[in-house]
């Protein structure tokens, strides 16, 4: 009997593995366009949040003697963090809706909560710090995406110095430096710089754990979650290091 191979069976392989392939890309770019788009979204109604709340902000969160915040002042300003740390250690327990109500609601306080730099920055140089924030994000986030470089030895060291200038900022409140907040400002752009392309490189990677599972549509909440503050972080300390203060 004479000794061959079907030709069928050499040539199937390699165009499934190709099909393969090419749902998974076609998934992954599906899944990264989804977390793009809850952050960017996010990142919008925070903004025009702000902005109608900016007229309201000085009456309702600053003291009448406009040394510092009022009650509800306090509590817009801390509301975030829990939403973030409710989101972060509940979100095996959160269904899909529910982390996706919590998002907004948590964009919603954010612009509550930054509605206050209209009374410190000029309308100008808020605009001009965004669109810079948004090129540099753009840019960092793209080469987080593409890079073969792993992005994950980088990453504790990244959320270590994220703690270090969060104690160096309430040491700070305390003492009244301009040069301690200088240089946590420039720390915390460089901070926050890294972290979006760490965290997009880890999204992106999260992935393949995920495609086809109930958990999918949670990640996708919690990686625009991640790429949000990475972006809002990184906006306020530009702004405090480069942006116009009102006389």
């Amino acid at each position: 009997m004479a000794n061959w191979t079907d030709p069928r069976a050499t040539v199937s392989a390699p165009s499934s593995v190709g099909t393969r392939q090419a749902a998974y890309d076609a998934g992954l770019r599906s899944y990264m366009l989804s977390v793009y788009n809850y952050m960017a979204s996010g990142v919008l109604l925070t903004g025009i949040v702000a902005l109608l709340f900016a007229p309201y902000a000085r009456d309702v969160l600053i003291n009448a003697q406009g040394t510092g915040m009022t009650g509800l002042g306090w509590l817009v300003a801390l509301a975030p963090l829990g939403f973030v740390m409710v989101l972060s250690f509940g979100i095996q327990r959160l269904s899909t809706g529910t982390a996706q109500a919590l998002f907004w609601a948590f964009a919603v306080v954010m612009g509550l909560s930054m509605s206050t730099i209209f009374l410190t920055y000029t309308g100008t140089s808020i605009a001009q710090t965004f669109f810079a924030t948004a090129a540099a994000f753009a840019g960092l986030s793209l080469w987080g995406y593409t890079t073969k470089r792993d992005l994950a030895p980088f990453g504790t060291f990244l959320i270590m110095g994220v703690f270090g200038i969060l104690i160096a900022s309430l040491i700070n409140i305390f003492l009244q430096s301009s040069a301690m907040q200088f240089v946590i400002s420039v720390l915390g752009v460089l901070l926050f710089a890294g972290l979006t392309a760490y965290d997009t490189q880890r999204i992106k990677s999260m992935y393949s754990y995920v495609a086809g599972t109930d958990m999918m549509g949670k990640t996708v909440i919690m990686g625009a979650l991640n790429l949000y503050l990475d972006f809002v972080n990184m906006f306020m300390f530009l702004l405090q290091l480069f942006g116009g203060r009102r006389d």
